[in-house]
């Protein structure tokens, strides 16, 4: 048979010690922690830039004007020409862009230029992260754009 003593359990001083010791730990330890991109934010950040080209694009339209999408390969941002919208993608994202030289005779190496028609000159932008990710394209030819994603082999 056991007998009852005082002595059993904690204390407040020791459990408040205990958690004083656990938020000194987290304290120290969470701006340490990387923060990454995961595959949700990543599919986000393709979302994202395919509305972005996508507004441009029906603002060509409707203005009956080229609209330039303009890319700086440097910041990793894409800036709409139409709208005051901007995006940049993080630094742990590997992301490359594709576009054309020219369009309608002038050169246009970064931008993607949707002209009045709705037709564009084009471009390819991948996002990948640990070897998948998403490419949003834009045809040339009819201007429209669609995110299609790439999985690891």
């Amino acid at each position: 048979m056991r007998v009852r003593s005082d002595e059993d359990g904690f204390s407040l001083l020791e459990i408040t010690c205990a958690v004083a010791i656990v938020a000194l730990l987290a304290a120290i330890m969470l701006p340490i922690m990387p923060r990454r991109t995961s595959h949700l934010q990543l599919e986000s950040y393709a979302v994202e830039i395919a509305a972005l080209l996508k507004a441009d694009r029906n603002a060509a339209m409707r203005n009956r004007r080229d609209v330039a999408t303009k890319v700086d390969v440097q910041t990793r941002t894409l800036r709409s020409g139409a709208i005051d919208r901007m995006i940049h993608v993080p630094d742990d994202v590997s992301v490359t862009f594709v576009l054309a030289n020219t369009c309608r005779g002038q050169r246009s190496e970064s931008a993607i230029v949707f002209l009045a028609s709705g037709i564009s000159c084009g471009g390819v932008i991948t996002l990948t992260r640990f070897g998948s990710g998403y490419e949003i394209r834009v045809a040339w030819l009819t201007g429209g754009v669609e995110i299609v994603p790439q999985h690891a082999t």
